[in-house]
């Protein structure tokens, strides 16, 4: 039995420090406060390099230091406990999955965000060094926000492609510093005289900085200096053109997984197959509602329908009110009626929903008769009259 709670307790801690999904609390709020803190930390490690600053509020940026390594130390060992529950290390032993994780890049990084200050305040010495560690803390960040994972797992899975151009790079600084040596080795022998010193000018001119402290005077060495600075935006523009390319494809594939996990919780489109759900996807956009907000209120103009993929709803009709959760959907009457909504939607948790067009209702409703029955017979229910879907395919959509 205490083998059954302590189980669930790793569970719910687990859940707490991962990306929960929409609805729980806990792991919003502790998302949050971890990120503020890791913002804080960085403000006051910033504002700690000026004497002035260091000196009048040295008291505030140690306790700031000293709370912080408490929190990310328990951090981490929470971590390190609920491992076991992280699904892909579930074949494995509880210490093999917390040992996964100790050695991951997140491990890795939760680590060095408290490890060396531990280490610094049980030995006598001054280890200043370690403070540099405090700007670790920074990669932290990437566990909680989803643009800045997606762009770290696009520079892996571009770094092929990365590191070809930085070899390409590389190659064209060389052959650049070799010509401009040629050029500018007996007009400036103390700058240009050798290829390893002419490397520097090329490399900072492809890399379209160029510094100034060395620049050609001849007119052969001129010459060169232009064409190294187109080839330098050319050469500048690759990198950035794969990522840019590759990050746009990550996001939209993120969305399409998200939306596709929130198509799969609704009953509506359970008897889909792949390519039908890859067609409603198009179809839907996703729409967040923070607790207490009004989605649809009394007297709107029926512009969509809503699924709910996470989370839950209170519908108002008159006097009378209703619950709505995971996999229900609501607003579909008054768009087939073409008729203005009749009651107000608000939600009582952080919901997420799937929203469909008034049109798009219309032609997915023509097109797959499974789910225009479905919803025809939601409509009958929760009216107590027979809808008339083919009636509504023919009317004019509301107004959006």
């Amino acid at each position: 039995m205490a083998s059954g709670k302590i189980k669930a307790l790793r569970r719910r801690v687990y859940m707490a420090l991962e990306q929960g999904p929409v609805g729980e609390r806990i792991a919003i709020v502790s998302d949050r406060a971890l990120m503020a803190l890791i913002v804080i930390n960085l403000v006051a490690v910033a504002l700690d390099s000026v004497p002035s600053i260091q000196a009048r509020y040295a008291l505030v940026f140690e306790i700031i230091e000293y709370f912080s390594l408490v929190v990310f130390t328990i951090e981490y060992g929470l971590r390190l406990w609920g491992a076991v529950e992280h699904g892909p290390h579930q074949h494995l032993t509880p210490t093999g999955a917390r040992l996964k994780y100790a050695l991951s890049p997140a491990g890795l990084i939760d680590l060095a965000a408290v490890l060396p200050f531990w280490f610094n305040l049980v030995t006598p010495e001054d280890f200043r060094f370690v403070l540099v560690f405090r700007m670790v803390r920074f990669f932290k960040i990437a566990r909680y926000s989803p643009a800045m994972r997606s762009l770290l797992d696009v520079l892996y899975r571009e770094r092929r492609a990365l590191f070809g151009c930085l070899v390409i790079t590389l190659g064209a600084a060389l052959v650049a510093a070799a010509l401009m040596h040629l050029a500018e080795a007996k007009a400036q022998p103390d700058k240009l005289g050798t290829i390893p010193d002419a490397l520097w000018w090329s490399i900072v001119t492809i890399g379209t900085i160029g510094y100034g402290d060395v620049v050609p005077v001849t007119v052969l060495g001129k010459l060169i200096a232009t064409g190294t600075i187109f080839l330098g935006l050319i050469l500048m523009a690759l990198p950035i053109g794969i990522i840019a390319t590759a990050f746009s494809e990550q996001i939209h594939r993120r969305d399409f997984i998200v939306t596709w996990g929130m198509i799969a919780k609704v009953p509506l489109f359970a008897e889909l197959d792949a390519a039908e759900i890859v067609d409603i996807s198009e179809l839907l956009r996703a729409q967040l509602a923070e607790s207490g907000e009004v989605i649809v209120r009394e007297g709107d103009d029926a512009h969509s329908m809503y699924f709910i993929a996470a989370g839950e709803v209170e519908v108002t009709v008159g006097k009378r009110k209703v619950r709505l959760g995971v996999g229900q959907f609501f607003g579909e009457v008054a768009v087939l009626k073409n008729e203005r909504r009749s009651g107000t939607v608000m939600a009582l948790t952080r919901t997420n929903l799937l929203v469909l067009s008034a049109e798009d209702l219309h032609a997915l409703m023509k097109r797959d008769r499974r789910v225009a029955e479905r919803i025809k017979d939601v409509v009958e229910k929760r009216t107590g009259a027979k809808a008339d879907t083919g009636k509504a395919d023919e009317q004019k959509p509301a107004k959006t």
